[in-house]
């Protein structure tokens, strides 16, 4: 008889959402066909088939081995289906593991092997590794800090920018030249994950043998499975399938450093705004929120395991929207608005909870926590979300709020849904409602199309708004991107390397204009412990600096004390303090309620 587990069904829901009926059917057969032990030939007759070799079928033909790709265009094959999982003696209906799908009927969990992580990219990505890590030492891997000793070598990837992929490129070549040359007897498996994985997968597998294992990030569940074909002699394995619903709200991350105080919690997944510059609604699909209480439960854990900082992630983050059930957080709707003047190209939802009730609830979990988040949109502030920040003194008073372009047409191109003058609205707007906040911003130069006049509104926007931080690059063309099928990428790269330059000369001038304001003040900073390089005391402030420290002080301080500081100097990127007082957050909000200056 058919035994469908609880995972096996979510796995044959998530395959029957991408290819529908016809996938459907196919599933419908195998299961059929495993429940007596035959395979359906194309005459009709049956035959006996066991899992190893149904595995063998799926990678083999006429002697020659090939990839098995799991994708949402060409799904599993009958033949994936028809092996059972072997169920171990005595193991409990409902343990928690790896998920197991018929078509990958394997027992290797990991016994005992290990494996090491690179990490490129976003912070996105952190979380997802951190993520990967509880399913691999789940599945019985584990972790090892040094490459050499692995068994398997993993490479979280992006795929945001040209520049970005080179280096993993790079990086496949340097890790081929170890294998074959230092450790021939016993050469790691290499593994690549995350967006370039996605938008990479046949191309990684074909590379001169350079990757063993490609999965994409919703199908880190199945990557012991993968590693396991991999094992038996398959070429190269991939899943990329893409999730409607996967948000892994119930794993419970690894934390790469397991020291931090300060961690990223992600809250959401995906992308539907389809700017046309970017990738990552191909890469990590549409937008799909984790359930509140989840969230609000491991901001209390963390809370109890001392972190001091927590950060909510996602590609959207404000458009977070969360539909579950809840018997602790009734209030819906509360926040749904979009920006006065912004617009989207998709059909919005109603309903649900949004993130100013979610920004909220997390902020009152722990006075002493601060909370931050990225990487919103500037579409999703409404006044209930500033009104959030304005009103918990543990939200921190920086917002990240991405420009792209200050030119109106270049805007449209880039189908952003908002005008120069909206944005400069916007802008006015959060500074009435917040006084003392600070802005960091991304920035593109010589997008497709760009003028001389619209990179002149550009560095026109950066001085009128006076960033206190940004993230500044050059254009680079993304395939599968609306820009790539409609636009040329017809700016000289002299020309972006010019543009570019001017972009990043005119924000430090500003920058530094605008630090000035701080110096002579006093503030809050949450001590963070010493610089790698230089061994210097550090910590950040509520607006998003980085803060080197000196002063007596210091020597009662431990990373995850706040101290009340005075501002000494500042430069565009940092600020340099003395140590007052070790205090609290709620403590040094009470005695210094409102900075001491004011819009600048």
């Amino acid at each position: 008889m058919f035994y469908r587990s609880a995972a096996v069904t979510r796995t044959y829901r998530l395959l029957c959402s991408h290819d529908s009926r016809h996938l459907a059917r196919r599933v419908s057969t195998a299961a059929n066909a495993v429940s007596d032990g035959t395979s359906a030939a194309s005459d009709g007759t049956s035959t006996p088939l066991d899992g190893a070799s149904a595995i063998e079928k799926a990678v083999t033909r006429s002697g020659k081995r090939r990839h098995l790709i799991f994708n949402n265009r060409n799904g599993p094959s009958l033949q994936h289906f028809l092996a059972q999982p072997q169920r171990k003696p005595g193991a409990a209906a409902n343990a928690a593991e790896p998920d197991e799908v018929p078509y990958m009927a394997v027992s290797d969990w990991g016994q005992g092997r290990k494996y090491y992580v690179e990490v490129y990219g976003c912070q996105m990505n952190v979380s997802d590794t951190e993520i990967l890590m509880a399913v691999l030492n789940k599945a019985g891997y584990l972790r090892t800090m040094d490459a050499a000793d692995a068994d398997v070598v993993f490479l979280m990837t992006c795929a945001i920018r040209e520049k970005a992929e080179d280096r993993i490129w790079s990086r496949l070549a340097q890790l081929k030249a170890q294998r074959t040359k230092t450790r021939p007897e016993r050469a790691p498996m290499v593994g690549v994950l995350g967006c370039m994985a996605e938008r990479l997968k046949e191309r990684l597998l074909e590379a001169d043998k350079l990757v063993d294992v490609v999965c994409g990030p919703d199908a880190y569940r199945s990557l012991p499975r993968l590693l396991s074909l991999r094992a038996m002699s398959a070429d190269g394995v991939a899943n990329v399938m893409l999730s409607a619903d996967e948000t892994y709200a119930d794993i419970t991350p690894v934390r790469l450093d397991a020291n931090r105080i300060s961690v990223h919690l992600s809250v959401m997944r995906g992308c539907n705004n389809m700017c046309s510059f970017c990738i990552v609604p191909f890469t990590r699909g549409t937008e799909r929120s984790r359930d509140i209480d989840s969230i609000v439960e491991e901001v209390r854990v963390l809370s109890q395991q001392g972190i001091r900082e927590v950060t909510l992630l996602g590609q959207n983050v404000n458009s977070y929207r969360d539909t579950s059930q809840s018997g602790a957080f009734e209030t819906q709707g509360y926040g749904a608005d979009l920006s006065r003047g912004f617009s989207t190209i998709y059909r919005r939802k109603e309903g649900g909870r949004r993130f100013a009730e979610l920004l909220h609830r997390v902020a009152q979990v722990d006075p002493e926590m601060r909370v931050r988040f990225t990487s919103p949109h500037p579409k999703d502030f409404p006044d209930e979300l500033l009104y959030v920040i304005r009103d918990n003194p543990n939200v921190c008073r920086n917002i990240h709020l991405p420009l792209q372009s200050g030119s109106t047409s270049c805007l449209e191109r880039m189908r952003r849904g908002y005008s120069r003058e909206a944005f400069l609205d916007l802008v006015l707007h959060i500074r009435k409602v917040i006084p003392d906040v600070t802005f960091s911003t991304d920035v593109i130069a010589g997008f497709c199309g760009e003028t001389e006049a619209e990179h002149a509104d550009t560095v026109g926007v950066m001085r009128e708004v006076g960033f206190d931080m940004a993230f500044m690059f050059a254009y680079s063309m993304r395939e599968r991107t609306h820009a790539h099928r409609k636009f040329q990428d017809d700016v000289p790269a002299d020309a972006k390397a010019r543009r570019l330059q001017e972009i990043i000369d005119t924000f430090h001038v500003t920058a530094r204009k605008r630090n000035q304001r701080f110096v002579g003040t006093q503030g809050l900073v949450l001590y963070e412990g010493l610089t790698k390089r230089h061994a210097r005391p550090f910590g950040s402030d509520d607006h998003g600096h980085k803060v080197f420290l000196n002063g007596s002080v210091l020597a009662d301080l431990k990373p995850g004390d706040y101290v009340r500081v005075f501002i000494d100097s500042a430069t565009s990127a940092s600020l340099s303090a003395t140590a007052i007082k070790k205090t609290t957050l709620s403590a040094y909000y009470q005695q210094f309620p409102q900075p001491e200056f004011g819009v600048a």
